[in-house]
């Protein structure tokens, strides 16, 4: 149950202002369809994110625990300040809106994810945990909560949000993790 605690909790936190989140934004408002884009991130989410996780099970499987220890650890360093670098949604992204609500949110999500925070986020819970389905489950439901209040609500409360703070609440998460993972 840990593995699926902290991956809700640090997904959730970390999406929070990230490109894919503007993303989301970005198809509410074009397609004014929440649930053809809700199931696209979701299916994109899970897609993704179990193949950083199943890269993450093999880093985890090629390195001693004591190695392994230090570079989780590192690595958590590494996000939170990261998560200090605020996100921008690409134009290349704005070409995929012609295929419709599924299809754009699906493809964009998915390629949007590679290499981004939360991507890499799950590849570290991965190596840290041996349960992959909670790592799995964990990660796709913190974008999902990041995410679907977006999509449902659109612009109305998204540009209210403190994203300084909420920025560096995440950071702190990540170092936090960092360091009991290096320390204990």
């Amino acid at each position: 149950m840990e593995a699926l605690f902290t991956s809700i909790t640090a997904v959730a936190i970390a999406e929070i202002g990230d490109k894919t989140q503007l993303l989301a934004l970005l198809l509410a408002c074009k397609f004014r369809k929440p649930v053809p884009i809700i199931l696209g991130i979701i299916i994109a989410t899970l897609l993704n994110h179990a193949a950083a996780a199943w890269f993450g099970s093999l880093v985890q499987q090629w390195l001693s625990p004591e190695v392994l220890r230090w570079l989780l650890g590192l690595s958590f360093i590494a996000m939170a300040i990261w998560v200090l670098i605020p996100d921008k949604i690409d134009e290349e992204d704005s070409k995929m809106l012609k295929y419709g609500p599924f299809l754009a949110s699906l493809v964009l999500f998915f390629i949007a994810e590679i290499g981004d925070k939360t991507q890499v986020a799950t590849v570290i819970l991965a190596a840290k945990y041996e349960s992959l389905v909670m790592v799995i489950t964990g990660t796709t439901i913190g974008m999902c909560l990041a995410n679907v209040p977006v999509v449902l609500l659109g612009k109305l409360g998204v540009e209210k949000l403190p994203m300084t703070l909420i920025h560096r609440l995440t950071a702190l998460l990540f170092f936090a993790l960092g360091l009991t993972t290096i320390l204990f």
